[in-house]
């Protein structure tokens, strides 16, 4: 992977991008006959060869011999994200700060923005395509684990946006910049902005309620995955993911007063409900099902309301284990 990223949700950076290269822009123009061309073409191919077999120190001299004998050739211009992605998978963050290391991302944030500039332009989906994770790419290499400019990461992330105005991830990606820089208020608008552009991807609800958790802001936390499971009524996943929240919200905040607790027990159970009602030998429901009638126990005045309680969730809770070690021997 060139870089972890600093969204979440939303789309993952391979460690080496796929070769589209070996698909596009390989077939000299019929008649051609520039020495330039040819010498490139040919380093091109032997380039694509070493990247395929993870040889990036030699992909990147042949890449480099591919750029500089046709420099300005479009067919050839792929070679640009493969050169910086081959600079890139040789970068080492644990020797981030020595000259030579560092020297590895300068060249291919210099090639990521070539691939760029050229390729977002073409007329061919695939090298659009290219061109686009090019600007991944780029603003992966800002980001704090490798150049830790926040100002140029956000610029890239500025440009994908107006590519792709539809796209949530890019919003997301510029949310998480913003919430690491400290500016809360921007980050919030872009993550609004990703479920204006996108309101029925579960990813921006999930990622908007990550958000309010790290803010501290329970109710919005909670507001965010109860409205991703109206998006998705049918997802058992989605009520789960509700009812567990509830859960760890009235397990682990002190602050809560007892009747809040209560109230978030009892959403919880009823989320839990529905997902079982929609996927009945759900291990992880059950067993989470039987968490909350403990935690619901608790707050029982009546004893023998209280004991049911306590059978009942052992009851659960014994049912998901079963049913664990079923799906596990039979996998």
């Amino acid at each position: 992977m060139v870089s972890n990223g600093h969204y979440r949700g939303t789309s993952r950076l391979w460690r080496s991008a796929p070769l589209i290269a070996l698909t596009i822009g390989v077939t000299a123009t019929v008649g051609c006959s520039k020495m330039g061309k040819l010498a490139g073409m040919k380093n091109f191919k032997e380039a694509n060869q070493a990247y395929a077999q993870q040889d990036y120190k030699k992909a990147a001299d042949l890449y480099e011999a591919t750029v500089q004998a046709a420099p300005d050739d479009p067919d050839l211009a792929p070679a640009y994200f493969y050169l910086g992605n081959s600079y890139d998978n040789q970068f080492k963050p644990s020797k981030k700060g020595e000259a030579a290391n560092d020297e590895l991302l300068n060249k291919a944030v210099t090639n990521y923005s070539a691939a760029a500039d050229r390729l977002t332009k073409s007329s061919k989906p695939d090298e659009k395509k290219l061109g686009k994770l090019s600007l991944d790419y780029l603003r992966a290499a800002y980001g704090a684990d490798k150049l830790n400019d926040p100002a140029k990461a956000e610029t890239v992330v500025q440009r994908m946006i107006q590519l792709e105005p539809g796209d949530p991830t890019n919003y997301l990606a510029l949310a998480r910049i913003y919430e690491d820089a400290g500016a809360y208020p921007e980050a919030e608008e872009m993550l609004m902005k990703a479920k204006e552009v996108k309101p029925d991807d579960p990813t921006v609800y999930m990622t908007l309620s990550g958000y309010y958790k790290r803010q501290g802001q329970a109710d919005k936390m909670m507001a965010a995955v109860e409205e991703r499971a109206v998006k998705e009524p049918n997802n058992p996943e989605a009520h789960y993911t509700v009812a567990a929240l509830y859960w760890d919200e009235a397990f682990r905040d002190t602050s809560l007063k007892d009747a809040d607790k209560r109230l978030y027990i009892q959403r919880g159970i009823t989320a839990m409900d529905r997902a079982l009602k929609l996927k009945p030998e759900y291990p992880e429901a059950l067993v989470m099902k039987g968490l909350l009638l403990r935690m619901q126990a608790n707050y029982e005045k009546d004893p023998a309301k209280q004991q049911q309680l306590i059978k009942d969730a052992i009851s659960l809770h014994d049912k998901g284990e079963e049913l664990r070690k079923k799906k596990a021997a039979g996998a």
